[in-house]
């Protein structure tokens, strides 16, 4: 016998509900400084998962959030302007939400690669560096409109990870994922000896212009100094979300479906004719593409890049957003990129210890949800099978 189903009107209350209430906490968490007001915080978000796990409202909130994708994915998208709107003239707290959108832009990358087709990339922030050098040297010394600049950078993202194929596709597992930590290794030694991209020190990165408009000189709305992040807030936001459209596309169609049989068993899938080396190139040039476009962006927000900023410690911060929210779960990364980027930077107050409770926490996490936060569901294949 089939399960009553939710009420029309239910999963419009309850998105609505979840999604003011989780803006209003990141508000209070991104605006905590005090000890007590971050220990505090964290309390209440424990305390409100094991309440919502033991209360049912987590799996009610899922099972909305499936039958109504596209109302989840506007509450998330106001709840973001909200809290751009809210700290508009706060440099900090816009720059860590640029970083979570541009970072989760990239892990989206990632999961089309590693959480789709099974291709491992521990090279992330390689290409993401990739992205950001481009854009340095493109904006600086030529002519070219910056939005094209950013499409280029993801272009020669995926072309460069294109050197990679050869070894990638002879290589499974292990062997695989060492093939992209050597890459890794090398680009950022080629970029610490390469004069003509600064060495070590680095290169200056030019703001970015929109239409005529620097995006870095800021604004005024009603006499209100408005700071120049939001501009690029809402750049970042624009970004990752059609990203993040094209991604759950693509999820959907029978490309998804052939990239997961693909991941699933290599042997399988070739017995049912499909081409397993095409689809793990597909997977691997579009993840290097949004990897390139984040890395971008996050040049033109930071101002600068260096080869620090690109190591083999980044690409593991990345694959642990994407494995602590959820592998092959898109929706999960923006709290799995909130936890990662974001808490570290608010638990500076224990100084040398916060990386070890932050660390603790994703074991803690991990422990509890062995597959992540945000665990992807078993693709259905017929409409009946939902309410089964």
């Amino acid at each position: 016998m089939n399960q009553p189903s939710i009420p029309m009107r239910a999963p419009a209350a309850v998105l609505a509900a979840a999604g003011i209430a989780i803006t209003l906490y990141l508000w209070l968490f991104l605006h905590a400084e005090s000890q007590l007001s971050v220990a505090i915080l964290l309390a209440v978000a424990l305390a409100a998962v094991v309440a919502g796990r033991r209360l049912g409202a987590t799996r009610r909130l899922e099972a909305a959030g499936m039958s109504r994708p596209g109302l989840a994915r506007l509450w998330a998208a106001a709840g973001t302007l909200a809290l751009i709107a809210a700290f508009y003239d706060t440099h900090f707290a816009l720059l860590m939400i640029c970083t979570v959108l541009l970072y989760t832009t990239a892990c989206l990358g990632l999961t089309l690669q590693f959480g789709f087709s099974g291709v491992a990339n521990f090279a992330g922030a390689a290409f993401f560096g990739i992205g950001s050098y481009a854009t340095a040297v493109l904006a600086a010394h030529s002519g070219l409109p910056h939005l094209l600049i950013i499409v280029i950078a993801g272009v020669i993202s995926a072309l460069v990870g294109s050197l990679l194929i050869a070894p990638v596709l002879r290589t499974r597992g292990h062997y695989a994922a060492l093939v992209t930590i050597a890459f890794g290794i090398l680009f950022k030694t080629f970029i610490e000896v390469n004069d003509v991209l600064g060495g070590p020190q680095g290169l200056q990165v030019p703001g970015m212009r929109l239409f005529g408009y620097a995006l870095n000189d800021g604004f005024t709305v009603f006499g209100a100094d408005v700071s120049f992040y939001v501009s690029y807030a809402l750049l970042s936001l624009g970004i990752c979300g059609g990203v993040f459209a094209v991604v759950k596309a693509l999820e959907r169609s029978w490309v998804g479906l052939a990239m997961d049989v693909v991941r699933t068993d290599e042997t399988a899938a070739a017995t049912f004719g499909l081409h397993i080396a095409r689809w793990k190139v597909v997977a691997f040039m579009l993840g290097n593409f949004f990897a390139g476009i984040a890395g971008s962006v996050y040049g033109m927000v930071t101002g600068f890049v260096a080869p620090n900023n690109f190591t083999f410690s980044d690409s593991l911060l990345m694959l642990s957003i994407v494995i602590l929210g959820g592998l092959g779960n898109a929706v999960g990364l923006v709290p799995a990129a909130i936890i990662v980027l974001v808490l570290p930077e608010k638990l500076q107050f224990i100084q040398e210890y916060r990386f070890l409770f932050y660390a603790a926490l994703v074991i803690a996490i991990l422990l509890f949800r062995p597959a992540g936060l945000m665990p992807r569901k078993t693709r259905l294949f017929f409409a009946g099978e939902a309410s089964r």
